[in-house]
């Protein structure tokens, strides 16, 4: 049985069960998917009208495999993780009392910094692929411009991170402007992409970028939880019930490496983004289109000098925002794409 480390459940009326060390997806007595636990690292349930047994999800539990529930727009709305996972006290205790003192104020900047550099790389990614092209140095030249939100950066004067929130988020708003106003004249006009839209989309491109964020929050969120500390205590994103902040703030780092690049490839090369009669990606595009993005989490990047699987990145940038927190290191450096 080839090793599995995502299995996806997206079928209406499919059922999730442990049989023996495996966990199999199961519709009208048909198998779908079967994956050993020993290798599994996540189950993504992606549709309304699926079930899961209560053997499936001890199973998970015991082994630390976190189950992710994400509704067909993308929308995460449950995980379930064992509670075992939530036991280290002090990472916790260090990153509610970050908030208030300039700890926080440094990690809101350096999520900023990920987010704009990232951007900027991205674009740089896009012009070398157009290399000798007038849109090339467009490209450069909107790359630069990101970058020029930096210095925004540096100017703001606060330490705190509530201090520093509404500096922050305008030098973001404005990087982001920026970075969307180059990179969607690129692609296809078939698909209508004109301007970049969250929650609610009416084009495909918009709908494939939120659905693959969703699936990233779910590894963002798992990162974070088996490095001790709280998704729900951010430090950019305002607190407020059900909205893991932090997972928020971390993910910034890892849009553009983990879902637009897949999105920018698969529009490249007419990726057909078949819609139901509401608007909504059909079944089959989700799924594809998710196991882009799994794939894409495996593939190996270059990091700390080596290379390193994307998903690994993930975890270890969590790990080392737990160990600054605990005063285990002395900065945290956020995680820069390759281009």
């Amino acid at each position: 049985m080839p090793i599995i480390p995502h299995l996806i459940a997206d079928q209406f009326g499919s059922h999730v069960g442990k049989y023996s060390e495996r966990l199999k997806v199961t519709q009208k007595g048909e198998t779908l998917q079967q994956a050993p636990l020993l290798h599994l690292e996540a189950v993504y349930v992606l549709n309304r009208g699926v079930s899961i047994s209560a053997d499936a999800l001890e199973a998970c539990c015991e082994r630390g495999i976190p189950v992710f529930f994400v509704d067909p727009l993308g929308i995460p709305y449950a995980s379930v993780y064992s509670g075992g996972l939530m036991g280290t006290v002090l990472t916790r205790r260090e990153q509610m009392r970050a908030f208030d003192d300039e700890r926080g104020g440094y990690l809101s900047r350096a999520f900023a910094e990920g987010k704009i550099q990232n951007m900027a790389v991205t674009l740089k990614y896009l012009a070398k692929l157009r290399k000798d092209t007038p849109e090339a140095e467009a490209l450069k030249r909107a790359a630069s411009d990101v970058l020029d939100h930096l210095a925004w950066l540096d100017r703001l004067s606060e330490t705190t991170a509530d201090g520093l929130r509404p500096g922050l988020l305008a030098a973001e708003g404005n990087a982001s402007a920026r970075y969307w106003s180059a990179a969607i004249p690129l692609m296809p006009p078939e698909y209508g992409w004109t301007h970049r839209e969250g929650r609610g989309a009416g084009d495909p491109l918009n709908q494939l970028l939120n659905y693959g964020y969703g699936i990233l929050y779910g590894q963002v969120e798992r990162a974070l939880v088996l490095a001790g500390l709280d998704p729900f205590g951010g430090f950019i994103h305002v607190d407020r019930p059900g909205k893991p902040s932090l997972t928020h703030d971390l993910i910034e780092e890892f849009r553009q490496a983990v879902v637009d690049r897949v999105v920018f490839g698969l529009a490249a090369r007419g990726f057909v983004v078949e819609r139901d009669e509401q608007g909504r990606l059909m079944e089959d595009v989700r799924r594809t289109y998710a196991e882009h993005v799994l794939s894409h989490l495996d593939a190996a990047v270059r990091y700390e000098g080596g290379r390193k699987p994307l998903g690994q990145v993930i975890q270890t940038q969590a790990r080392r925002l737990a160990q600054y927190l605990r005063g285990e290191r002395s900065e945290y450096i956020p995680y820069r794409a390759e281009w």
